[in-house]
C-alpha cells in the first residue's frame, strides 16, 4: 500500500500555503514598494538553505466530500536556515495574510521560533511586518467574547536577550507586540518609508485627539533618533545584509566565544597621521571614526567597523569590529555633539552597547573624549544624573574587558567610567590627554573666586592663574604618579590594541552572564 496519495495532498497544500494571502493582495504588497514574505526569506538566507517549519499551518475550509475547498496560511513564515554559513533561526510576518494579524496557528509557530533559538543556541532574526501578535476588533464577530490580554512567547523573547544574538527588521508597519518584538532584541533595523513603529497606529491616536500619519507617529526620524531601533537604511536589501553583518561578529549564542576570523590587515599598522589628528587648543573638534578605523582592522571591502545607533545619542559612538581577526565592541567619544558630554541618550546608548558586549563576550575599546556629564537645565530634566548612574554601573558590573584609550578629557563622574579602575587598570594615554575633576575653564574661577575679587587686576590675576595651573596639566605629571598608566605615541595604538585583544581572548570565559541585555 503506497502513501503517495497523502504525499500528494501535502504537496497540494505547500502549494496552497505558498500562495500566502492570494494574488490580489500579494499584488498589494508589492505595489507598496514591500517584498513578500517568502521572497524575504530567500534573499536574507544562504541560497538554498531554508528549511521552513509549520509550512501547512494556517486555517482550511472542507467542502461536502471532506476535502479542503479553501485555505489561509499562517501569518509567519518560520524555519532554519544559515546566515554566512552559521546556523539560525527565521521568522517573517506575512502582512499578506491578515496583515501579519494572530490567527490560530501564529502564537505557536512564534513561540516555537523563539523557544528553538533558545534550545539549541542559535540566532534568530525577525522579519516584522504588521501586529505580529495583535488580533482585530473584527475577531469578535467569530469569536464573541473578548479577553484578559496575554503577550505569546514573551517569555523565550526575554530569555533569548540573555541566550541567543536576535536581530529584528522592522518592514512594514510595527504596532503593538510587533513594536514590542523590535524594541526586545539585540540589534534591530528600520526602512526609510517602509516601516514604523508605534504602539498603535493613527486610527487609535485619533481617538485620543492626534491627528497624524504611520510616518508622523512612528516612522524612522522619529525612532532612528530615539534609539527605539538602532540603525536606519534605504532598502530591504540593505536591511537583510545589516543583519548578516551584525550576525557575523556575534557567537552563536552565549555559551559561546566570538568567531575569530584569519586576519588580512598587519597587527602592526601605524598610521602617521593619528600624531597630529587631535588638535592642539583643547577645543576644536576631530573625527573620532578616522582614529577608530586607523585602529580597526581593514578588509578588502573597507574597514571592519559596524556603527550601530549612528542617529542617536550622537555624544558617543558605538559599534563592532575586528582586531587581528577577533570581534571587539567600540565605543568611542564624539566632540562634534556637546564637545562629547555624556546625555541622558548618551548614557542609555552606553549602557545597551556595554549589556551587549558582556552578554556575548565582546572585549570593549573605548577610545575616551569625555568632559563630563551634560550640565545644564535641559539635561537635568531629562534625568541624566540618574540615567549616568545607570551607565557607571554597566561598566562597573561588566565581566568583559574593557581598553580605555584616552584620546583627549577625561573629568568628572562621566569622565572617570572608562572602565572599572578596581580591576586590571590597563590603560593607554595619548599625549593629548586632558583629565581632571572638573575642565580648567570654570573651575579656577570658581575656585579662585574671593582672590580674584580681591585683585587689583582681576584680569591680570586670572591670566596667571591659568599659566600656573596649565603647567600642572600635562599628562606626563600624571604620569609620573603611576595615575596614567602609559602614555603612547598615537601611531602604536594599533599594535598596543592588538596585544590587548589577543590577552582578552586568553581570559574571556565564554558563558551566560548572570543576567543578559536588556530591551
Amino acid at each position: 500500500m503506497s502513501w503517495k496519495s497523502h504525499i500528494d495532498e501535502l504537496r497540494a497544500r505547500e502549494r496552497l500555503a505558498e500562495q500566502m494571502g492570494g494574488d490580489e493582495r500579494v499584488a498589494r504588497q508589492r505595489s507598496m514598494g514591500k517584498l513578500t514574505v517568502r521572497e524575504r526569506v530567500a534573499f536574507l538566507a544562504d541560497p538554498g538553505s531554508f528549511h521552513e517549519v509549520g509550512k501547512i499551518a494556517g486555517k482550511a475550509g472542507y467542502g461536502p466530500d471532506d476535502q479542503i475547498a479553501e485555505f489561509l496560511p499562517a501569518t509567519m513564515v518560520f524555519g532554519r536556515a544559515t546566515l554566512n554559513g552559521r546556523p539560525a533561526v527565521i521568522l517573517g510576518d506575512d502582512f499578506t495574510v491578515r496583515g501579519g494579524a494572530s490567527d490560530a496557528s501564529i502564537a505557536g509557530k512564534m513561540l516555537m521560533a523563539e523557544q528553538m533559538a533558545n534550545e539549541y543556541g542559535m540566532p534568530i532574526v525577525r522579519m516584522i511586518d504588521g501586529t505580529g501578535g495583535g488580533g482585530s476588533v473584527k475577531s469578535l464577530e467569530t469569536n464573541p467574547r473578548t479577553y484578559i490580554p496575554t503577550t505569546p512567547a514573551w517569555e523565550w523573547l526575554v530569555a533569548n536577550m540573555q541566550r541567543a544574538p536576535v536581530v529584528s527588521l522592522a518592514l512594514g508597519p510595527c504596532a503593538g507586540l510587533g513594536a514590542g518584538r523590535v524594541a526586545a532584541s539585540h540589534f534591530s533595523v528600520m526602512v526609510k518609508g517602509l516601516s514604523q513603529v508605534f504602539v498603535a497606529g493613527p486610527p487609535v491616536a485619533k481617538a485620543i485627539g492626534e491627528d497624524v500619519d504611520k510616518e508622523g507617529l512612528g516612522g524612522w526620524e522619529i525612532n532612528g533618533r530615539n534609539g527605539v531601533v538602532d540603525n536606519v537604511v534605504n532598502s530591504e536589501h540593505e536591511a537583510f545584509a545589516q543583519a548578516r553583518r551584525f550576525l557575523s561578529y556575534m557567537p552563536l549564542n552565549s555559551s559561546e566565544a566570538p568567531p575569530v576570523i584569519e586576519p588580512t590587515d598587519d597587527p602592526k599598522r601605524r598610521e602617521d597621521f593619528l600624531i597630529d589628528i587631535v588638535p592642539k587648543d583643547g577645543k576644536t573638534p576631530y573625527m573620532p571614526r578616522k582614529i577608530i578605523e586607523a585602529v580597526v582592522d581593514k578588509t578588502p571591502e573597507g574597514s571592519s567597523f559596524f556603527e550601530i545607533g549612528a542617529l542617536w545619542g550622537r555624544q558617543v559612538v558605538t559599534g563592532l569590529a575586528r582586531i587581528d581577526g577577533h570581534p571587539v565592541a567600540i565605543i568611542a567619544g564624539d566632540p562634534f555633539f556637546l564637545d562629547g558630554a555624556w546625555t541622558s541618550d548618551a548614557c542609555e546608548k552606553v549602557v545597551r552597547h556595554i549589556d551587549l558586549a558582556d552578554t556575548f563576550h565582546l572585549p570593549v575599546i573605548h577610545f575616551v573624549d569625555c568632559p563630563g556629564f551634560a550640565v545644564g537645565v535641559k539635561h537635568e530634566k531629562s534625568g541624566v544624573t540618574r540615567k549616568g548612574v545607570r551607565a557607571m554601573a554597566a561598566i562597573y558590573q561588566a565581566q568583559t574587558p574593557i581598553l580605555p584609550v584616552v584620546i583627549r578629557k577625561a573629568y568628572g563622574l562621566a569622565g572617570s567610567v572608562m572602565f572599572n579602575p578596581t580591576k586590571t587598570r590597563w590603560r593607554y594615554c595619548w599625549p593629548s590627554g586632558d583629565w581632571g575633576s572638573l575642565p580648567m575653564a570654570g573651575g579656577i574661577e570658581a575656585a579662585y573666586k574671593r582672590q580674584l575679587e580681591a585683585a587689583e587686576d582681576p584680569e591680570a590675576e586670572l591670566k596667571e592663574l591659568y599659566r600656573k595651573f596649565e603647567a600642572m596639566r600635562s599628562p606626563f605629571r600624571t604620569a609620573e604618579a603611576f595615575i596614567a598608566e602609559e602614555i603612547i605615541d598615537p601611531r602604536d595604538t594599533r599594535p598596543l590594541v592588538v596585544d590587548f585583544v589577543h590577552h582578552a581572548y586568553r581570559v574571556i570565559k565564554a558563558e551566560p552572564r548572570s543576567f543578559g541585555m536588556r530591551p
